[in-house]
């Protein structure tokens, strides 16, 4: 059992660290978002780095962080050694998205890059933490990070101007934020009438998490190039994560690259907001109508995307930064 008192420890915890970002609506699609583009590292991935790391003592810390990331993850992790006064070595793809990666190197982390893809970058960094006895933070399988990705949700639910029935749309990979908020939303819950669905949503183009939430594997998984980088790559094995999203994720959707590109473009069109792929998700289920409940609130994940491929982005959708 997940201990429901940790999210609001963790809400506590890290507050005086990271941004309470805004909430807006959007009347016509009759949609919530939560922008977390607009997080401290551009990225929600900050929360639970924050909580798991300050949660750490000391002499935890001083054996130096370990950690693997496509780049988010990385960021949060070298932001919050930097504040506990840790060194921090992020693993990550030799593919991963090079302003991603120079982010990370900016804030202090030691990054190694590794070949292959976002599994063999994990299983390097977990490698690396059993020899050299460093301190590995898991970005999706660690109850303090899952509680501190939760206090996501607890935001949302404070500045929802009615807080009836929802549906919840959020972008999963190792499914430590679609885990957290249906903690959350379990918690807020138990105090409320109203019912809150919660829907999983990846690209079709790696499908891991998806593939065990409906069929009890990810043996099968193919994995492809994504602009969805952040939820790519297989879930560790024996992951918390999946028991949580089995029992608290009501359903669990795909949606195309093209349809990612067409969401990437419209929220800037429509919002003036700049989100990566792995955001962009969310929004693609409401627009090709993967998911039609409303009212919905939409976490808008993360803002970090690749200038070159953003731009490359707008253009083919007729569009240009303004």
């Amino acid at each position: 059992m997940f201990p429901q008192s940790w999210l609001a420890q963790a809400a506590q915890r890290i507050a005086p660290f990271i941004n309470h970002t805004p909430l807006t609506y959007d009347p016509e699609l009759h949609i919530y978002l939560k922008w977390e583009n607009q997080q401290v590292t551009g990225s929600f991935k900050a929360r639970g780095a924050f909580n798991k790391i300050l949660t750490l003592e000391s002499w935890e810390r001083e054996r130096g962080l370990v950690a693997a990331s496509a780049g988010n993850h990385g960021q949060g992790v070298a932001l919050a050694a930097q504040k506990a006064g840790a060194h921090a070595i992020v693993f990550a793809s030799e593919h991963a998205v090079s302003a991603k990666v120079e982010a990370m190197r900016k804030l202090g982390a030691d990054v190694r890059l590794v070949p292959g893809g976002y599994g063999e970058a994990e299983q390097a960094g977990l490698e690396f933490a059993r020899t050299s006895a460093g301190y590995w933070v898991s970005p999706y399988n660690d109850g303090q990070v899952i509680a501190g990705q939760g206090t996501l949700a607890l935001e949302v639910w404070d500045d929802l101007p009615v807080q009836g029935n929802m549906t919840w749309i959020v972008p999963a990979g190792g499914g430590g934020l679609v885990a957290g908020i249906g903690v959350a939303l379990e918690s807020l819950g138990s105090s409320s009438t109203a019912v809150q669905r919660l829907v999983a949503v990846q690209s079709e183009a790696s499908p891991f998490l998806h593939d065990i939430f409906h069929h009890g594997s990810q043996s099968g998984s193919v994995e492809l190039p994504s602009l969805a980088d952040g939820l790519a790559g297989p879930v560790e094995e024996g992951s918390l994560t999946v028991p949580l999203v089995k029992r608290l994720v009501q359903d669990f959707v795909l949606v195309s690259e093209r349809e990612i590109a067409h969401a990437i473009a419209t929220c800037w069109s429509r919002y003036g907001q700049r989100i990566e792929g792995s955001a962009a998700v969310a929004l693609a289920a409401v627009l090709s109508g993967a998911v039609t409940e409303r009212p919905a609130v939409l976490v808008i994940s993360g803002g970090n995307i690749q200038p070159e491929l953003y731009e490359k982005i707008l253009s083919e959708n007729g569009l240009q930064r303004r």
